[in-house]
């Protein structure tokens, strides 16, 4: 314990001396969050001297070894670097689908030569990935995705179609479910892989929301030559690799119902309400329900952090993700829903720039979409009535 609290306090002296007092601040816009990439711009130099840091110290993924570009902290170290960060309001240095979701599944799944090639990318913010699971006719029922790999030689030749992509058409890489092959149960004959979205017959299309905006994309593979290497785990037995890493992609999702996400709701709430003479909401029933918003709010938080604990002691439920996920996200509609009650008709403003709130609208619309983005809740209530409660006829 007299280590834990040294390295403390080490922690909370390096990030005092070395984050930015910009970086300290709730985020207001989409530039705040800095993905990193082959054509990354940064938002501002602060934002830029803080990744810079974080890099250098392995601690834009502390948790992964050092060999990888990680920090090599154990679990408690980890979580105290969090807790420290989270002490000052210090923004993620590098956000990543590469840190959240693929690279928990080439620790586990890779070849050393494919952990030493991609893993120190991500931790360094030179590459920013996508994830190729839903297709048209595969959403909730991935395992009938249709994306076919065939062999020639030592390549695969890969043809077919993926949705929701996010972010596809910033993305540089790409970590694919594709059928290999097609004459096996669904389940099977399904492999994981990974290729470069610069590939010839590699093509994107943004698909535009109710809300004005979307992370989302079509994604088309035409004669996609990629190498037989670029593999992850087993060839046709990807099912198993891509359930890791939907435990991490679900983990991640619900991390948007936690606390410290901008502003706290009672005080975006009293720009329009005001607040009486004791310095409280004006608005009783509304100040309620903020109130039993930030217990679940806190809730959740509790249970993430049980949630690393349980994983560090090699305890976690696999299923317990989605339980995670469900509630997260249901958590986050529920802010946007307060939000908008708070606002009242000025909520409804559509027109202007974020800095002016025109993006509240946008973006209550766009959490509709939390619920049905890596698996739905029906979906995930399914499996916790099935895995982890073990209900009759579930």
């Amino acid at each position: 314990m007299a280590d834990l609290e040294k390295f403390r306090a080490e922690t909370r002296a390096w990030l005092e001396q070395n984050c930015p007092a910009e970086m300290r601040k709730p985020m207001t816009s989409d530039g705040d969050t800095f993905w990193g990439g082959r054509n990354t711009k940064f938002s501002s130099d602060a934002q830029r001297v803080w990744f810079e840091r974080m890099r250098d110290k392995g601690w834009t993924v502390p948790h992964w070894p050092k060999e990888y570009g990680g920090g090599g902290l154990d679990g408690e170290e980890a979580k105290i670097v969090r807790q420290e960060m989270a002490a000052i309001g210090a923004r993620q240095p590098l956000t990543s689908f590469g840190i959240s979701m693929l690279g928990p599944a080439l620790l586990k799944y890779g070849t050393e030569e494919q952990k030493k090639e991609h893993l120190p990318k991500i931790t360094a913010g030179l590459i920013r990935w996508c994830q190729g699971y839903s297709e048209p006719n595969a959403g909730s029922d991935l395992a009938s995705l249709q994306t076919r790999a065939v062999g020639d030689g030592d390549d695969y030749i890969i043809n077919g179609q993926k949705i929701w992509t996010s972010y596809a058409n910033y993305a540089d890489w790409i970590f694919c479910l594709v059928r290999t092959d097609p004459a096996a149960k669904k389940h099977d004959g399904i492999s994981f892989i990974l290729f470069d979205m610069t590939s010839k017959g590699v093509s994107t299309k943004p698909i535009l929301l109710i809300s004005g905006y979307s992370p989302f994309c079509e994604t088309f593979f035409d004669n996609v030559r990629v190498p037989k290497s670029h593999v992850v785990g087993t060839v046709n037995r990807g099912w198993d690799v891509a359930k890791y890493l939907l435990q991490h992609e679900r983990a991640m999702i619900s991390g948007m119902g936690e606390r410290g996400v901008g502003r706290p709701l009672g005080q975006i709430a009293a720009d329009s309400v005001g607040a009486d003479a004791q310095g409280k909401l004006d608005d009783a029933q509304l100040r309620s329900q903020i109130a039993n918003f930030e217990v679940d709010e806190a809730a959740l938080a509790a249970a993430a952090e049980r949630a690393v604990d349980l994983a560090k002691a090699g305890q976690s439920h696999p299923a317990f993700s989605s339980a995670m996920k469900y509630y997260g996200t249901e958590l986050n509609k529920r802010r946007y829903e307060i939000l908008m009650s708070a606002g009242g008709i000025d909520a409804l403003e559509w027109e202007s720039d974020r800095s002016r709130g025109g993006a509240r609208p946008r973006a209550w619309l766009r959490t509709k979409a939390n619920s049905i983005e890596g698996g739905t809740s029906e979906v995930m209530l399914g499996i916790v009535a099935k895995r982890i409660l073990d209900l009759p006829g579930a």
